[in-house]
């Protein structure tokens, strides 16, 4: 045992703050809210983002562009990536669950194949979205490309 090791038992240290337990706790009277204000009564919550009156950071910097709220956004998987998983894992058929046991998408990812890389395997894949080089090579080789 060394002295760096030591720490006091526990409950040895302080105590809690006993808020509203009367004059002689040292956190009676206003129980440490203050005197005046919206903070020393019950039942105020702070608003997020709220800088006490103070014009907010999110409405004091500038807006622009625009954020489509119905934009569909796909995880890219390239046909080298795919090539190299049928090498792998010695799979002819490729699908969202497929993908998604070889960690390379979570379950609720939607996948775009593209085509970047070279097919040299007959695969049959099913996918969200497809490039039209992907489609091309996929079926170069007889396999099938299925949009879910």
């Amino acid at each position: 045992m060394k002295l760096n090791n030591l720490t006091p038992s526990t409950g040895s240290l302080g105590r809690e703050k006993r808020i509203g337990r009367g004059e002689g706790s040292g956190h009676g009277g206003t129980s440490t809210r203050g005197m005046n204000g919206a903070q020393s009564r019950s039942g105020y919550s702070r608003k997020a983002g709220f800088e006490g009156g103070q014009m907010p950071l999110q409405r004091r910097l500038p807006k622009f562009g625009f954020n489509n709220v119905n934009k569909v956004e796909y995880k890219a998987i390239n046909l080298s990536t795919l090539q190299a998983l049928s090498e792998k894992a010695g799979v002819t058929t490729i699908t969202i669950d497929t993908l998604s046991e070889a960690g390379l998408i979570s379950k609720n990812d939607r996948v775009k194949i593209l085509g970047n890389g070279t097919l040299t395997v007959k695969l049959d894949v099913t996918a969200h979205a497809f490039s039209k080089s992907a489609i091309a090579q996929i079926e170069s080789q007889q396999g099938k490309a299925t949009k879910i």
